[in-house]
């Protein structure tokens, strides 16, 4: 017997077999990269507009950057992702953070939910005419020497964008508040939006572990999303009348703007701070990041012919463009963070990136530009 394991054990490994299933050796050195996944609030999602205005013609007071002097061509920000509706801007997050890495990818898609993320094996499904997110991570995890993943994800899973539709509708139509019935409805779909979330962390480490990273070759950050809509003592047009839908593109009730800022948002994030923490990955909470810029606010304004938009003085969130007088753009667009809010985002992200452990929120100065974000510790 000892002579038998003296032979074995002198044998090459790969002749016995008996690791079969090693570990694969890390690709060959690309450029260093940084990847955003996820939904519409990564993708870049409103990144056409710079700040919003009720001018309907032309370029919309100046905020409309896919206007081409003659016609609009939202292929200009949105490069060739407008036509699949992924709509991945040339302002978004991963854009605006052009110090990280020497490339920057962004395949996240508007409208993504947890499963769009997931590995074709692993339950992933492909979204607007494309892979699984992870299925394509592997793709760039070869070619590259990826340093940080950004994920904002879950929101669809929670059926975020039907929240929205029925408080405008609510507004608008019935006369009513939404946020009784929607807050049932958050609770309910939380449990399966976050086992989505987590699962979605556990594929991206995976797909990075099967392409030959260790653990500490890169980071993961995973984001909240920040409100569109201040609370009512913060709204600059009235609750009745026709002034806060028809020229704001904020048609919320009092009531519901409360719960969406001070209720809905800070639940959300709470619930993904918590994946966060459960899967040791970093955490970027953007509840704050739009305050006093949200859509209505009284700290911003919307742009004129003679008040050209300003990063400073503009709001940071695209309105809802719902066609009540003459729309502008597509109902897509409406509530996320537009060319001026990603600016944003991506000062936010250098700055965590900047901070290789720890939670944070990432918070505006009031009257200044993305050069204003700061981060504050969250516990």
């Amino acid at each position: 017997m000892r002579r038998l394991l003296a032979a074995l054990l002198s044998l090459p490994l790969a002749a016995t077999g008996l690791l079969a299933v090693a570990a694969p050796a890390r690709a060959a050195a690309g450029p260093t990269a940084s990847v955003t996944m996820g939904d519409s609030y990564i993708s870049g999602e409103a990144g056409r507009w710079a700040g919003n205005s009720d001018t309907a013609a032309g370029s919309r007071a100046g905020t409309d950057r896919a206007w081409t002097g003659s016609g609009y061509d939202p292929a200009r920000v949105y490069r060739a992702t407008y036509a699949s509706g992924c709509d991945r801007s040339d302002s978004a997050e991963v854009d605006s953070a052009p110090g990280i890495a020497q490339t920057r990818i962004n395949l996240a898609c508007s409208g993504a939910t947890t499963a769009n993320v997931f590995r074709t094996g692993h339950g992933g499904q492909p979204y607007k005419g494309e892979a699984p997110q992870a299925d394509r991570l592997a793709a760039v995890a070869a070619a590259n020497d990826v340093k940080l993943i950004t994920l904002s994800i879950g929101g669809n899973d929670l059926g975020f964008s039907d929240v929205i539709t029925t408080c405008v509708k609510d507004y608008l139509v019935w006369y009513s508040y939404c946020n009784d019935d929607q807050q049932a409805v958050i609770d309910a779909r939380m449990p399966a939006a976050t086992a989505g979330v987590g699962k979605a962390i556990d594929e991206i480490r995976a797909v990075m572990s099967a392409a030959g990273y260790a653990a500490g070759d890169y980071r993961i950050v995973l984001q909240s999303y920040p409100s569109p809509v201040p609370r009512s003592s913060e709204m600059r047009y009235a609750e009745s009348g026709w002034s806060r839908a028809d020229t704001g593109g904020c048609p919320f009730w009092d009531g519901d703007a409360d719960w969406a800022r001070d209720s809905m948002v800070p639940q959300i994030s709470g619930a993904l701070a918590a994946v966060a923490a459960g899967r040791g990955v970093q955490f970027m909470d953007l509840s704050d990041m739009l305050q006093g810029r949200e859509v209505c606010a009284r700290g911003a304004a919307l742009a004129t012919p003679s008040a050209p938009p300003s990063a400073a003085t503009s709001e940071w969130a695209r309105f809802v463009d719902a066609g009540l007088s003459a729309s502008q753009g597509a109902v897509q667009e409406s509530m996320h963070p537009n060319h001026y809010g990603q600016l944003a985002l991506g000062r936010c992200l250098t700055l965590l990136y900047a901070r290789p452990t720890g939670n944070f929120s990432c918070r505006n100065t009031p009257g200044r530009d993305a050069g204003g974000m700061y981060l504050t510790a969250r516990s």
